[in-house]
């Protein structure tokens, strides 16, 4: 004799049947940031000298997890590597360099030519005098052929000049401008595509959504270029406010950079949400504000009112990098968690910020899968 079938428990089986079938289909989608990403661009984080050095496990664990590229955060500016004439320091671009080889992460090298964290002898003779452009021009060789050098064809790319231009649109009046006026970029991507002639070579600035800024850009790279000049690409630093830059200005910006025929790069990301002293809203390392409480309202965690506006904005920008992926190489966040970020103690020492895609347990935040559910809704 046949048995009779409960009609409830045949729609419980095809509904434990549906509910698998989904979560096979759900754990075949990409759950990390750079599988979700890897048809879109590169997603990076910069590194520090504990994560550098392999102390700080814990970061290792998520760089290796999360990210495709990386680019050393310090290590590889001139201060670092050579603090005195002459005296090369490679210690830890070394371990750098080896870290990205070991697990197939894209290198970027990290700046060769910038006015800050450079050392003063870099400019001056033995009496403390600006050298002359000739003295200038053969530091500047020899420091780019020899960072370049030692590590050609393993560095994939280098942001080779970094923050020439002012917000309005004229060059920053540095020591490289003041004594070889405007021809000192060109001879540093000279200099650097001589060293390696198969590396990347990138522009670098903050503030790209400002009108002025963004217009000389254009204009020096596609004078560079006119000039048989090789850019491959254009950094633009992410480090945002929550009210600048606002999505429109930065898209204009990426469409500029794109027709000039140079990849897009995102390359500093992080987001604040702290006041701004006064009412600066660059990243000129050189600021520094004297502490004040006000400044620092979310000592102990933000507000979920904050915590989702901070959400919705990344969520917001990254759409935006996802609709532009034909044109955008590379998306980097300034830092793995947000203990590590530079924001807590710039432009006012000893703040408590949250710019940055994992917390200060390394934990991922919301937006993380926000964003490979954003790059996963567009394969399908």
């Amino acid at each position: 004799m046949k048995k009779s079938v409960n009609i409830l428990t045949l729609c419980l089986v095809v509904f434990v049947a549906s509910v698998s079938c989904s979560a096979k289909l759900t754990m075949n989608e990409p759950a990390t940031l750079k599988d979700a990403l890897a048809d879109k661009f590169y997603i990076g984080t910069a590194m520090n000298t504990g994560q550098i050095n392999g102390t700080d496990t814990a970061s290792l664990r998520v760089i290796k997890e999360q990210f495709s590229a990386v680019v050393a955060e310090n290590c590889m500016k001139s201060e670092v590597i050579q603090p005195e004439e002459g005296k090369f320091d490679f210690t830890l671009a070394d371990k750098f360099v080896d870290f990205a080889e070991k697990n197939n992460l894209y290198a970027t090298g990290h700046v060769l030519i910038w006015h800050s964290q450079a050392p003063k002898w870099f400019f001056t003779d033995a009496s403390g005098k600006d050298v002359s452009p000739e003295v200038l021009k053969q530091r500047m060789i020899k420091h780019i052929s020899t960072l370049v050098g030692r590590y050609k064809g393993r560095v994939k790319g280098w942001d080779v000049v970094n923050e020439a231009i002012e917000d309005d649109g004229s060059w920053r009046k540095n020591k490289f401008y003041e004594i070889l006026g405007e021809d000192y970029v060109k001879l540093a991507f000279e200099y650097a595509h001589d060293a390696d002639p198969d590396a990347e070579l990138y522009y670098n600035d903050y503030s790209m959504a400002h009108p002025g800024r963004r217009d000389a850009v254009v204009k020096m790279v596609n004078n560079l270029k006119q000039q048989g000049i090789k850019v491959d690409g254009i950094g633009m630093q992410g480090h945002m406010t929550m009210n600048f830059p606002t999505c429109d200005a930065y898209e204009k910006s990426i469409l500029a950079f794109a027709s000039t025929g140079a990849k897009v790069m995102i390359t500093e990301m992080d987001m604040t949400v702290l006041p701004p002293p006064e009412s600066y809203q660059g990243a000129d390392v050189g600021k520094n504000y004297q502490f004040d409480s006000k400044m620092n309202p979310y000592p102990n965690g933000l507000p979920d009112s904050v915590a989702t506006a901070l959400h919705n904005r990344y969520a917001a920008f990254f759409r935006l990098f996802l609709k532009h992926s034909d044109k955008i190489s590379r998306v980097t966040v300034w830092g793995v968690s947000d203990a590590q970020s530079w924001r807590n103690n710039w432009p006012m020492r000893g703040r408590t910020d949250y710019p940055l895609l994992f917390d200060r347990k390394l934990r991922p935040k919301p937006i993380v899968g926000t964003i490979i559910s954003q790059a996963n809704a567009m394969k399908k």
